[in-house]
């Protein structure tokens, strides 16, 4: 990944918030001929300078057969992202000289991948997900909630996929590289485009200033 110095981003207590917060991965690595890319939710576990991330996949999906077990994967996890038009640049009435452009928030998570058919490890990993996700809901739904032989049943079909994380970095393009006026200005902008994920990146932008 291309990465100007203004935008690298490479503590481990960011990285793994962006994950828990858009735990999503396009999940890639390499087949005969071309990548291979599932997009799977992911869990981050482990220390926080080594992490692990969880998932699982139906067994229709044969990503297990594929590839060997250690084989080297990627999980890529996007936070905000938004256009920037060069029309909240002051610089457009002053001289014209500018452009549009975008900005998001990535993380790449590099590392070994291995697979799991356990019953025991499934169910802890189904759990981890599901406490995650339903956290903060009111009467948050529990995969004990469901009959067992139902969970039962739903484990037979599925195995487990485990990312041995050993190199992450992420980029973090919020407008940082620009004038302060221009950041200013930017995040004005953002907020005025009336969504969340707008508001979110004027957030984002106005926390570097």
């Amino acid at each position: 990944m291309y990465q100007p110095p203004a935008f690298k981003e490479e503590r481990p207590e960011v990285l793994q918030q962006l994950v828990q917060s858009h735990p999503l991965a396009m999940l890639a690595c390499n087949g005969k001929g071309v990548p291979i890319v599932n997009h799977v939710p992911m869990i981050w576990a482990g220390e926080m300078q080594r992490p692990i991330l969880l998932a699982h996949l139906a067994k229709g999906n044969d990503l297990i057969k594929q590839i060997f077990d250690g084989q080297e994967a990627l999980a890529v996890f996007q936070g905000a992202t938004h256009y920037i038009t060069p029309s909240w640049y002051p610089g457009k009435k002053e001289h014209g000289k500018v452009v549009p452009t975008y900005n998001y928030m990535v993380a790449h998570l590099r590392g070994t991948l291995h697979f799991h058919e356990d019953t025991g490890w499934l169910l802890n990993q189904l759990n981890g997900l599901t406490n995650q996700m339903e956290s903060g809901r009111d009467g948050p739904w529990s995969v004990d909630d469901a009959p067992e032989a139902f969970t039962e049943r739903q484990l037979k079909g599925i195995y487990g996929v485990e990312l041995r994380v050993t190199e992450m970095v992420g980029k973090w393009k919020v407008s940082q590289n620009r004038a302060v006026a221009d950041q200013q200005s930017v995040a004005a902008g953002l907020r005025g485009e009336g969504n969340d994920e707008a508001q979110h990146m004027a957030d984002l932008i106005s926390a570097k200033l």
